[in-house]
């Protein structure tokens, strides 16, 4: 009988702890995968701070570290710096990432750090309880925004991948999905051109993936898919915000 699909070697066979419905283990599967596809499991380190990402060290075969805070990409800027030929990514949430980590992002990115950054934009805070995150939509309704997000309080949610793609530091700047199969793959190609960008010493990579959250958006998990495709999407358009590289070819 022809194997049409197996667990890649890379993502460990454990249960997980992630909410039903959660799209976090999709995520981790496409970046075994291309773990796998390159052969760098062992010449790999993740770094994962706290968030719904803080117990991911529990899923990946190769070497991770658990950050602070916010604080990923200035770790992973250590591990690659004392280790220049391993790959290192982070895996980070948009509460995260664009929040309390937002300096370390920013000033990462900017020096050009040769890493790569998962940025997992589900528009809330997905741990701690739901609160408003720095993505969470106009008009929606979170623990701390009760009546929906107010733009005239809170002020507009951060598109990361636009902000991130006027530093000169940044090779890749590319946001994808994981709501259908063609957005998985197109996720999938996004991560992979982002290691293969670390591999050529281009500099700082960050792979922005729309996901869900059932739990905290009060939704099935089939809805929860809808509303990511219905309504994060079109306010987070899917695509490639700068690739460097390219451009430098096309002059």
């Amino acid at each position: 009988m022809a194997v049409v699909f197996e667990r890649p070697k890379s993502l460990v066979d454990v249960s997980t702890h992630y909410c039903p419905g959660c799209t976090h283990g999709i995520i981790h599967r496409i970046l075994c995968e291309v773990i796998d596809e390159m052969g760098i499991e062992g010449d790999t380190i993740g770094v994962c701070p706290v968030g719904c990402s803080v117990m991911a060290y529990d899923y990946f075969r190769c070497d991770m570290i658990e950050a602070p805070h916010g604080r990923a990409p200035a770790v992973a800027t250590g591990a690659k710096r004392s280790n220049p030929d391993k790959y290192v990514f982070t895996y980070q949430g948009d509460g995260d990432l664009a929040a309390i980590g937002t300096a370390e992002t920013v000033h990462s990115a900017t020096r050009g750090e040769n890493i790569v950054v998962i940025f997992v934009n589900n528009t809330t805070y997905g741990m701690t309880g739901g609160q408003m995150a720095p993505t969470t939509l106009p008009g929606q309704v979170t623990q701390t925004t009760p009546f929906g997000r107010d733009t005239d309080l809170a002020g507009f949610p951060v598109r990361v991948c636009e902000m991130l793609s006027t530093l000169d530091g940044v090779a890749l700047a590319q946001r994808v999905a994981v709501d259908s199969v063609p957005h998985v793959r197109e996720a999938k190609n996004a991560i992979r051109k982002a290691f293969e960008n670390q591999k050529e010493k281009k500099g700082f990579s960050i792979i922005e993936v729309l996901s869900t959250c059932p739990t905290n958006w009060g939704l099935t998990p089939i809805e929860a898919l809808g509303r990511l495709r219905n309504e994060c999407i079109p306010y987070y358009p899917l695509g490639v915000y700068k690739d460097k590289y390219a451009e430098e070819v096309a002059k």
